[in-house]
């Protein structure tokens, strides 16, 4: 299958900078360049090691003749993992953003999909049109999360599955200490709402189960361990864009990573190494299908 970049038009709606699409699409998510860099810290200081990616892809059963839809796609991570598992299929991916759905077009396995630009509020694809759609760290970006279930749910035929992976909304938790108490040392204690927004392990199964039949979740514990400072900083560096509006009136982003480099040093100096907890997961919906498949027959069957 090749495919080519698309653009469509893109309309902005918010101010919050998790939701506001023209802080994603320009900034945040322009291109790869910050989210490599947290896909390079979380691959080399995560114990135990795992490959996120493919445990993911398989929380899920393939049969290899899937139709796939990989719905805020990024650069292309999944793609070679997608395209091992369903090398008889049909297979499409897309973004918001221009620029990641053209550096997808260059990722691994990418002559197997059709990369376009797109909106998952509003998908344009036909009914009942694919048997995966995947949804990954992306949901939580989503201003009409309701709107954009329900798209995801009418592409889907009925024993398709959605596989949505995510964040628990006590991921980092330490991370975050770090930066309350830096605003605090700075004389300003009070600090706005983690980034997250409302699609977390936490909340995801509610609101999937307001559009599916069967909800699973399957969660991932594991931790990032600093031997040194420069990282942790690379790492909240690259979520500047996202992470910058939360900060208190009169606590610039450089006097925080001055104080944070002062603290998490200290705390290196003592203990050897910073841990930071993690906690992701996946959250399937299905209506007819995937783990539910047995069960669901069974209750149509009885009644």
């Amino acid at each position: 299958m090749t495919g080519a970049c698309t653009r469509t038009d893109i309309v902005m709606s918010s101010a919050d900078p998790r939701t506001d699409r023209d802080t994603l699409t320009t900034v945040a998510y322009a291109t790869d360049e910050h989210l490599a860099v947290r896909y390079r810290i979380h691959e080399q200081y995560t114990r135990p090691s795992i490959d996120f990616q493919q445990w993911v892809l398989d929380t899920i059963q393939w049969t290899g003749d899937e139709w796939v839809l990989d719905v805020g796609c990024g650069p292309g991570t999944y793609f070679k993992g997608i395209a091992e598992r369903a090398p008889r299929g049909r297979l499409v991916a897309g973004d918001l953003s221009f620029g990641m759905a053209r550096q997808a077009r260059q990722a691994p396995a990418a002559e197997r999909f059709a990369v376009i630009n797109l909106d998952v509020q509003r998908l344009p694809f036909a009914d009942a049109t694919f048997d995966v759609v995947l949804a990954n760290h992306m949901l939580y970006h989503v201003g009409d999360l309701a709107g954009a279930l329900a798209e995801i749910r009418r592409v889907l035929r009925p024993d398709g599955v959605l596989v949505a992976g995510t964040n628990s909304q006590d991921n980092l938790p330490e991370l975050d200490t770090l930066v309350r108490r830096s605003c605090a040392l700075l004389g300003h204690p009070r600090v706005g709402a983690r980034i997250g927004g409302d699609f977390s392990l936490e909340r995801g199964p509610m609101l999937l189960g307001r559009h599916f039949r069967a909800v699973a979740r399957y969660d991932l514990p594991s931790a990032l361990y600093f031997p040194e400072v420069d990282p942790v900083l690379e790492y909240l560096n690259s979520m500047r864009s996202l992470r910058e509006a939360e900060l208190p009136v009169g606590v610039s982003w450089a006097e925080l990573m001055t104080m944070l480099e002062k603290q998490i040093t200290r705390l290196i100096r003592h203990f050897g190494e910073l841990k930071v907890s993690k906690l992701a997961g996946v959250i399937v919906g299905t209506d007819g299908g995937g783990f539910a498949r047995d069960y669901l027959a069974r209750l149509d069957a009885a009644r």
